[in-house]
């Protein structure tokens, strides 16, 4: 089996093209992250695994073009795995919490076979001066990590990681500065300040590259080019390894479009050695 036709890349195929309600796309995304289970789980199941109603289960069903839940579930059987997923009961919560990300950084490889979108998103990032990087709440951390790394090799990146009203502002201003494109790392729970601010941004004349943890989530309609990388929701608060991952994927693909981020990171490396700035 090719990498690119593992349990949620057929998922996500599958959803492709169908226009979805909110609570659809949470079923969506729900299956996604559950893809290698989700052909066992009756509609009640899953209903309480999205947190919507069992008759939202079975408009869904409908709304992909199936007679009923029954039907979808039976066309998922037969393009997944024979299997469920191994009984987690003999495994303590936090090793199924580390299991669980270990299958989002699967489900990532599966999705980086197809190079385009993270190579076109690096083109993006590196032609936009200055970059503006974005991440509310949660996503701050994400946000911030690849801020730091980048401004080694970017000439002008501009962290965006408090709201308020003077992120249309902070954003207005890139775009004065000549910014073209801008970063959103996305993840739950979504504020409404971040969609806001990216629709503001893409009327600004800006690219919208997000990084978020479903192709459904809500920041979806106002990016130009998503990039879906899962989060873990095993244990008390959400785990973004596999974001935390993509925005280092995107940072080695902005750099394959700098050509002088080579010679950047040599001159960081020679100062901070000058100045005794590391221990080792």
């Amino acid at each position: 089996m090719s990498v690119t036709e593992g349990p949620a890349a057929r998922l996500q195929a599958l959803f492709e093209g169908h226009r979805l309600t909110p609570t659809q796309r949470r079923i969506a995304h729900s299956m996604v992250r559950r893809a290698a289970d989700v052909p066992f789980l009756s509609s009640v199941e899953l209903a309480e695994l999205a947190g919507v109603s069992q008759p939202s289960v079975t408009r869904f069903a409908v709304a992909l073009g199936f007679d009923g839940y029954p039907a979808l579930r039976r066309h998922l059987r037969e393009v997944a795995p024979a299997e469920p997923a191994a009984d987690a009961g003999s495994v303590n919560e936090y090793q199924q919490a580390v299991e669980a990300e270990i299958e989002n950084l699967r489900h990532l490889a599966e999705a980086l076979a197809d190079t385009g979108p993270v190579q076109r998103a690096g083109r993006l990032l590196a032609a936009s001066r200055p970059l503006p990087v974005l991440g509310l709440r949660a996503a701050a951390a994400q946000a911030h990590g690849f801020a730091y790394f980048a401004a080694k090799v970017h000439p002008d990146v501009r962290l965006l990681n408090e709201g308020g009203t003077m992120l249309q502002d902070r954003v207005d201003a890139a775009v004065r500065a000549g910014a073209t494109a801008l970063l959103c790392f996305a993840l739950p729970r979504h504020p409404r300040e971040v969609v806001d601010a990216l629709a503001h941004a893409k009327e600004a004349g800006l690219t919208v590259v997000t990084v978020a943890d479903s192709a459904f989530a809500p920041v979806a309609k106002v990016s130009d080019l998503l990039i879906p990388a899962a989060v873990g929701t095993g244990l008390a608060f959400d785990t973004a390894c596999a974001p935390m991952l993509l925005g280092r994927v995107l940072l080695e693909a902005m750099c394959d479009d700098l050509p002088e981020a080579q010679s950047r990171l040599e001159e960081f490396d020679a100062k901070a050695a000058a100045r005794g700035l590391f221990v080792d």
